[in-house]
C-alpha cells in the first residue's frame, strides 16, 4: 500500500461526471478531508440535526460506498448525503441526511445524488430506499417522491421515530418512507 493510501483510504473514490440536474457538480464519494466541510454544510442546512465532526469523518472513512458529495466546478461543497445498507435487510439503503446548500437549490441536486449513490456497482443489489422525514418536510417529500417515480416504485409512509423519544428536544415526529421494490439497471 503507498503511503497516500494509508493515510487516506478514500482517494480511490468513484466519481460520477455531472449528470442531469446537477450540471454544474461533480458526485463522488467523500474523503476524509471532507469531514469538516460536510460538517460545516450540515450546520448551513438546517433542520437537518447536526452530528459531530467525528460522526461526519467516520461516514467518510467508513461508509464512503453509500455516501455521496455534490462538489462544484469552484470546488465547493454543496451537497451531501450520507446513507447506509441495513445490516438486517442487505436489499435496502437507508437514506440518513440529504443536504443540498441554499446555493444550489432548485436544480434537483439532492435527486441527482440519489440517482448517483444508486448507480454505484456496489449497490446493484440494493432494492429498496428507507428514509425518514418529518410530516412537514415538503421538499425532501418531492424529493423521494420523484425518485420513486423515476423508479417505477411504489412509496409508503409509516410513523417511525415519536418525537418523545428524543428525549424532550425540540424535535418532530420522523415518519418513514420506503421506496422500493425497484430494479435498478445495470451500472
Amino acid at each position: 500500500m503507498r503511503a497516500n493510501e494509508l493515510n487516506d483510504t478514500s482517494t480511490n473514490s468513484s466519481a460520477v461526471a455531472p449528470a442531469a440536474g446537477s450540471k454544474t457538480h461533480l458526485l463522488r464519494e467523500p474523503r476524509r478531508k471532507d469531514g469538516a466541510a460536510i460538517h460545516q454544510l450540515i450546520a448551513e442546512c438546517p433542520p437537518l440535526d447536526l452530528n459531530s465532526l467525528y460522526a461526519y469523518l467516520l461516514l467518510c472513512e467508513h461508509n464512503r460506498g453509500t455516501c455521496v458529495l455534490a462538489e462544484s466546478a469552484g470546488g465547493r461543497i454543496d451537497g451531501f448525503i450520507s446513507a447506509y445498507v441495513l445490516a438486517d435487510r442487505p436489499d435496502v439503503l437507508f437514506v440518513w441526511q440529504v443536504a443540498v446548500h441554499t446555493r444550489a437549490r432548485g436544480q434537483r441536486l439532492g435527486r441527482a445524488m440519489l440517482r448517483a449513490l444508486l448507480q454505484r456497482e456496489g449497490l446493484a443489489h440494493v432494492r429498496h430506499l428507507e428514509t425518514t422525514v418529518a410530516p412537514d418536510n415538503q421538499a425532501s417529500r418531492r424529493t423521494f417522491a420523484g425518485l420513486a417515480g423515476e423508479l417505477g416504485a411504489h412509496v409508503s409512509e409509516q410513523p417511525f421515530f415519536d418525537r418523545q423519544l428524543f428525549g424532550g428536544a425540540d424535535h418532530d415526529d420522523e415518519m418513514l418512507l420506503r421506496i422500493g421494490p425497484f430494479t435498478l439497471p445495470a451500472p
